[in-house]
């Protein structure tokens, strides 16, 4: 069976749908999909890729998984009231859904991290400072907490750009916001580790910055394990050894990728713009 990883979908249903039959038609015997987070907002069909996306993976026990991104959980903090929609968001036909409850019920038990043959797929990046085994167990943390009884607390406190780097002491809320940073919105980073959240609309950092992409700082102790990830529109498609970035722009009139984990092969769709890339409305 082969592992498929997909880029962010951003509410563009009719493309997943269409890249879903691609990868039928490649993998005879059945697939194992996962999702790179951001399945929603920006694109025109917010409600129906989210409404695909949980009924594949309730129906294939197990095969198909979605990461949880950044525009995923803005929709979990709108959908509770601990954060206000955006003019740019497009989630208005989920929140009025008859199966609402339902739908965020399950993208909020959906993981920020997991492994798959020998790969780390996360939805932004990993912090230097942690290894791949690391990097799940501080996925775990936040899981546990959007599980729980106390996510809607927790959510009302996720938002801010502090800590703004990795420290073994942290703990509480200020833990949990640096986690979910790094894995849902980080890009740059200083050689030491931290985060930018000012730099989007570019694959390159800004002249004299001295930052640089995630991936490429010093003494990265994920950099002996292959990390897939999507968020980055503006990187668009990257394919090296050590890390493949998977967010070639659907929404923005780019196409939306699939990335075979056992063999590297791609999968591609055109997509309209349905977006147009301007301003901070990219990412």
């Amino acid at each position: 069976m082969k592992t498929y990883a997909i880029g962010d979908l951003q509410g563009c249903a009719h493309e997943a749908q269409v890249l879903l039959n691609r990868i039928a038609d490649d993998a005879l015997e059945g697939a194992r999909i996962i999702f790179v987070g951001d399945l929603i907002n920006r694109g025109p069909a917010s409600l129906a890729a989210l409404r695909r996306v949980a009924a594949l993976a309730l129906e294939s026990e197990g095969r198909v998984e979605a990461l949880l991104g950044n525009h995923d959980l803005h929709l979990l903090a709108v959908a509770c009231g601990a954060q206000k929609a955006s003019g740019s968001d497009t989630l208005a036909e989920i929140l009025a859904a008859p199966d609402r409850d339902f739908l965020i019920d399950w993208l909020r038990h959906r993981p920020l991290a997991i492994m798959a043959c020998g790969h780390l797929l996360v939805h932004a990046g990993v912090l230097p400072q942690w290894s791949a085994a690391q990097t799940l167990a501080l996925a775990a943390e936040v899981e546990t907490v959007l599980r729980g009884p106390d996510w809607i607390a927790f959510l009302g406190q996720m938002y801010g750009n502090t800590p703004d780097r990795w420290d073994e002491a942290l703990t509480g809320v200020a833990r949990l916001r640096c986690i979910v940073n790094a894995l849902t919105r980080m890009r740059l980073c200083t050689p030491e580790g931290v985060m930018d959240f000012k730099e989007k609309e570019s694959a390159l950092a800004p002249a004299g910055s001295h930052l640089l992409p995630w991936f490429d700082l010093p003494a990265r102790r994920s950099a002996g394990t292959p990390v897939v990830f999507g968020h980055w529109s503006a990187l668009g498609l990257l394919l090296r050894a050590d890390v493949i970035g998977l967010d070639s722009g659907c929404v923005w009139g780019g196409k939306l990728t699939a990335f075979c984990l056992d063999n590297r092969e791609l999968l591609q769709v055109e997509c309209p713009e349905y977006q147009r890339a301007k301003g901070k409305k990219r990412g």
